[in-house]
């Protein structure tokens, strides 16, 4: 069996949905096939939550009724005859009648995750009712049936494991499976999700849980490029990776891929394939536990980056400073991306500003602390990088032109890190393309 997701892109226009009806189809293997929520949903899902956590009535209400107006217009142009339009129509009504029942009550945590699973819960729904109205046998598969979290938000994958295989042992004769990416069930049996890019997360979990063959990965674009084709006019897609190449590319700002979807089929050690639904014959890129070459392979960059310095010619050398530091980052669960330290200074790079205020307080008892918001982390990344010749020299050669805030080097054999303010982001990455690969 293998896994099949299809983004938001993939299934947010009619035709898109019925191209990914052509790609299940083409073969006769067995297949799960998760599904986001149609593109531009989530993101109005989230706006309705926020309308409503603000006590906004009147705001939610509308942006309900622009959502729904969009999927009124869609179902039609999907699904051809009048019995399938009637069960579109059917699917909408409840999912907005449901959506509008929220303006009535009080808003919680509860109902945002409610509200948010929203989106893959119609995508699923609409797509199987083509698949009915085309005579194509499928088994409606719901997440929420399986997919689960601990009280740690982690997920549960042996209990995944276990009820997927039990369910999936009703249908020895079945051959496609449709189930939504992203939501699940925390451990108060309420719904959940597996955060934002959570879809990609869905489908590596699923494909571990069951021991699939692949996990394929289909979305606008030919796999994992060597840099930003937003920023870049001369990237191409990167044949081959390792998981621990493609997990530092999706850390640090490769869009197509969840960061946390590497890990679980690089723990049952699935092959992961990036594919384009537009071009389905193009190879795309495949992830796999194999390391192919040296030397650098691609460019990343993450945004919305903030570098804390912490200057104490005091404590620094002290006994159990460092652990101090961290502490204060581990008492509010921000993550660090990256550090540098000196014989008078540390200094760490965060993505999550919810503590900042609380965190820099504590962190004056230590010394002088300065901040620097708007940074981004660039991230050069291929096998053994660290270790190859004159890497890091040509690296700095093309950076020559622009400041350098941090710069991370042998903390992986795959990633050399360097932040730079973001006005110089799109200038450093091409500047870096040219010097980094020969066309």
């Amino acid at each position: 069996m293998k896994i099949m997701k299809f983004g938001g892109t993939s299934v947010g226009k009619p035709e898109r949905m019925h191209q990914v009806k052509d790609l299940i189809t083409r073969d006769s293997q067995k297949k799960i096939v998760v599904l986001s929520a149609l593109s531009g949903t989530t993101n109005a899902l989230v706006s309705i939550g926020e309308a409503l956590a603000e006590g906004k009535k009147d705001l939610a209400k509308e942006r309900i009724d622009t959502l729904h107006k969009h999927y009124q217009a869609f179902y039609p142009e999907l699904l051809k005859t009048e019995a399938a339009r009637k069960k579109g129509e059917k699917i909408i009504q409840e999912h907005f009648e449901f959506l509008n029942i929220l303006l009535k009550i009080s808003f919680n945590e509860a109902i945002n995750r409610d509200i948010l699973a929203q989106g893959e819960l119609l995508s699923t729904k609409l797509f199987y009712t083509l698949l009915q109205e085309l005579d194509i046998k499928a088994v409606f598969l719901p997440a929420l049936d399986f997919m689960s979290i601990d009280e740690n938000n982690e997920p549960e994958l042996k209990k995944i494991s276990e009820k997927l295989k039990s369910i999936l042992a009703n249908y020895p004769q079945d051959r496609i499976f449709v189930t939504q990416g992203y939501i699940c069930k925390n451990h108060r049996n309420e719904v959940d999700n597996l955060k934002r890019g959570g879809s990609d997360y869905s489908a590596s979990l699923i494909g571990a849980a069951i021991n699939s063959e692949v996990v394929e990965i289909w979305t606008d674009i030919d796999g994992m490029h060597n840099n930003d084709p937003r920023v870049v006019d001369k990237t191409r897609p990167i044949a081959q990776l390792s998981f621990d190449e493609a997990a530092e590319l999706a850390y640090f700002g490769a869009k197509i891929l969840h960061p946390a979807s590497i890990w679980p089929a690089q723990h049952a050690n699935i092959p992961v394939k990036l594919l384009n639904t537009m071009e389905p014959n193009a190879p795309g890129t495949t992830i796999t536990s194999k390391e192919q070459g040296t030397g650098v392979k691609a460019l990343a960059a993450k945004d919305g980056i903030t570098a804390i310095k912490i200057k104490s010619t005091r404590m620094l050398l002290a006994y159990g400073f460092l652990r101090k530091v961290f502490e204060v980052f581990e008492k509010y669960k921000t993550s660090i991306d990256m550090i540098t330290t000196s014989e008078v200074a540390v200094s760490v790079t965060i993505d999550d500003l919810t503590h900042l205020k609380q965190i820099v307080k504590e962190l004056e008892a230590f010394g002088t602390v300065e901040v620097d918001k708007n940074q981004t982390i660039i991230s050069v990344v291929g096998n053994m990088i660290a270790e190859s010749k004159g890497t890091l020299a040509k690296i700095m050669d093309c950076l020559r032109d622009y400041p350098i805030r941090m710069v991370s080097y042998g903390g992986s054999r795959h990633n050399v890190s360097l932040l730079v303010e973001a006005k110089y982001k799109n200038d450093a990455l091409r500047s870096l393309n040219e010097g980094l690969f020969s066309w």
